[in-house]
């Protein structure tokens, strides 16, 4: 086998490579890193997220730069803040004996005045994310005439966030003679037409078939109902106490949210998206790359650049739209030689799409079924007799207590004192399991059609909260009309709608929901910017809706309703002082505002503050999720109110459900 001694690098890198204990090289890297040191030729690699790509590309660059001139010779684009700090990390690692080397990491979140004077210091490596790198561009900062390297890592992630045109005005500032690397873990054709328009003649070397899993992962899937799939996570997570995974969501309202149902719940998690601060996410990572936590929930972006090698699992809360993504996900785990799961929660409507990353990815998923109760004790109690049995024992301090420890326990023999200590751990997980319900479901024709009817009970709809009424010369039909405009889903169930004077209530099918509210928030309607937020406003009774008279009384009962009872709170405008439409206005409070300025729910976050809390300090949400089931008495639970028992337990991790 090939080391890294017989690639001709100068001996500061091998000394360093040989400090952080790299011996050979990676498929990627012993097919790159020659063809980079002896050629000048570009070149377009395909590998695995987590198979050594930085190493691949950056080793032959600091062999070859000119240490002397601290003008940029390189420059390494990468889509995400943490992707790019974790590269430069890395660079610093193998450059630490070259003298006079500096690379400097530019992107968003962080002080442009900051970057600047770090680009009039000097840096032979630039590592920047797209956006951040134009403004510097636009703002005559940064110099790339004279570089020699162009290095585009995660290409088709860039592509996938929308970067073409940051790519194209950055790619215009180089010069035409340089060498233009280009490493992706998936080649989809817009992959490929930026290396037609942008690269001379590439050379393709690949480690692996493109756009295939890794092979060390297996792929497995639950299919549950959708109202389930909460508490489908939260048997998966149980059944695996030594879980160290991340769990993908689709948004970041679905991230932060499913985070602080863990966290409620008992879980050691966390969130990470966009919506963070960067000293908040960079807490996040800290505390999960040390295991201080167990389980992150993050979107697909954000996860980017989070170097982690020990991944037991990862969980895709919701499957994404795209295969190429599934492969990234699912390559977070089963690397460094280690065996990693890739387990999938999906509804019986999106068995197809299974079929369709199977087919792409060439790799074949088992359907599981969701643990049992029983199934889970088990796993939990000699989880427990492991620990027992591990734990290390302070005989100096524990020896001033032991005669009155014997003498209270001198009545109990082996085995009771076995069952008691047992017990104590263990009661609270057997009476929270106690004749818990089947989650699973089938794929049969016959559960597609139950699910098909379940379409029209009230636990398949949310009611949403919309700031259009009356006023706006707003209707059913026209509610209707426009949210079929926003293609939200074919054929959306669209359940019970209340049109009030200032503001509207409608219901819509559950499963799509964060795209209801993602795309009605991007809409007008008349001119005018449409809110639409989830609310636990109760609907009208029948009764009400048919009676024929009353409707300004009844509007200005519901409006109280609203400010009782909702999950936001509001005042009325008075007078004829009503802003731009007048009427009910409703209030939001969130000291984290994302970047449309839509409001969120109430949510105090203070950097260094540690969000694996007791029961005692839950995270604080506008609105009741309690709707009348009775809690278990377990520290930490939140009601969901779909009358699921699953909705409220604390689990395993750091500290136990109470009985």
């Amino acid at each position: 086998m090939i080391n890294f001694t017989e690639f001709s690098l100068k001996p500061e890198i091998l000394k360093a490579l040989a400090e952080l204990g790299y011996v050979s090289p990676t498929p990627i890297q012993e097919k790159a890193i020659p063809q980079l040191l002896e050629s000048n030729q570009d070149l377009k690699a395909f590998a695995q997220t987590g198979t050594g790509k930085t190493a691949a590309f950056s080793l032959p660059i600091l062999q070859n730069i000119d240490l002397q001139n601290t003008k940029t010779q390189a420059i390494i684009l990468a889509p995400t803040r943490e992707l790019a700090i974790q590269i430069t990390k890395n660079i610093e690692e193998y450059a630490k004996f070259l003298p006079n080397f500096r690379a400097l990491t530019i992107y968003g979140g962080a002080s442009i005045d900051t970057q600047i004077r770090g680009l009039k210091r000097g840096a032979q490596i630039l590592v920047g994310t797209p956006g951040r790198t134009v403004d510097l561009i636009k703002r005559r900062q940064i110099d790339l005439s004279q570089i020699k390297w162009l290095v585009l890592d995660e290409a088709d992630e860039m592509l996938n966030m929308g970067f073409k045109d940051e790519l194209d005005r950055i790619l215009e500032e180089t010069p035409k003679e340089k060498q233009t690397l280009l490493f992706s873990a998936t080649f989809p054709q817009e992959v490929h037409n930026i290396a037609k328009n942008y690269m001379n003649k590439p050379l393709e070397v690949s480690a692996g078939k493109v756009n295939v899993g890794t092979a060390n992962v297996n792929h497995e899937y639950y299919v549950v109902a959708e109202k389930n799939r909460y508490a489908a996570l939260k048997r998966i997570a149980d059944v695996n106490p030594d879980i160290y995974g991340i769990i993908f969501c689709r948004t970041r309202m679905e991230t932060q949210n499913i985070a602080d149902l863990l966290i409620a719940d008992g879980y050691s998690a966390d969130s990470l998206h966009g919506d963070l601060s960067q000293n908040q996410r960079d807490l996040v990572m800290q505390k999960f790359r040390n295991k201080t936590i167990q389980l992150l929930v993050a979107t697909d972006v954000a996860a980017r650049g989070l170097d982690v090698n020990d991944l037991t699992h990862v969980i895709n809360y919701k499957l994404p739209d795209q295969s190429e993504v599934y492969t990234h996900r699912s390559g977070r785990t089963g690397r460094a030689g280690k065996i990693g799961c890739s387990v999938s929660i999906i509804n019986v409507k999106e068995g197809r799409k299974v079929q369709d990353i199977q087919r792409v990815i060439g790799k074949k998923f088992e359907q599981k079924q969701i643990p049992h109760g029983k199934e889970i004790c088990e796993k939990q109690l000699f989880k427990l007799i492991d620990k027992v049995k591990a734990v290390a024992v302070n005989d100096e301090q524990i020896a001033e207590y032991l005669d009155i420890i014997y003498e209270k326990l001198a009545s109990l023999d082996r085995e009771e004192l076995i069952k008691k200590f047992v017990s104590i751990e263990f009661n609270s997980f057997l009476s929270y399991y106690e004749d818990a319900e089947d989650l699973n479901k089938t794929t049969s024709s016959r559960d597609k059609d139950s699910s098909r009817n379940e379409k029209f009970t009230d636990e398949n709809f949310t009611r949403y909260f919309i700031n259009l009424g009356k006023k706006d010369n707003i209707n059913p039909a026209k509610l209707i009309g426009l949210i079929n405009d926003q293609n939200i889903a074919k054929n959306l169930e669209i359940g019970q709608i209340d049109i009030l004077d200032s503001f509207s209530f409608f219901e819509a099918d559950k499963e799509y929901t964060d795209d209801t509210i993602s795309k009605l928030s991007n809409a007008t309607f008349n001119g005018r910017r449409i809110n639409v937020e989830i609310t636990t406003t109760p609907k009208k009774s029948r009764s009400d809706r048919g009676r024929s008279s009353g409707g300004r009384d009844r509007g200005r009962r519901d409006e109280k309703i609203l400010r009782d009872k909702t999950s936001f709170s509001g005042d009325r405008s008075s007078g004829n002082d009503r802003g731009d439409r007048g009427g009910y206005k409703p209030k939001f409070t969130s000291d984290r505002k994302n970047s449309d300025d839509k409001p969120s729910y109430s949510r105090e976050r203070r950097i260094g503050e540690d969000r694996s809390r007791g029961s005692n300090d839950k995270p604080k949400f506008s609105g009741d999720r309690n709707r009348g089931v009775e809690k278990p008495k377990f520290s930490g639970d939140r009601n969901q109110g779909d009358g699921n028992k699953e909705s409220n337990r604390a689990g395993f991790r750091s500290r136990k459900p109470k009985s």
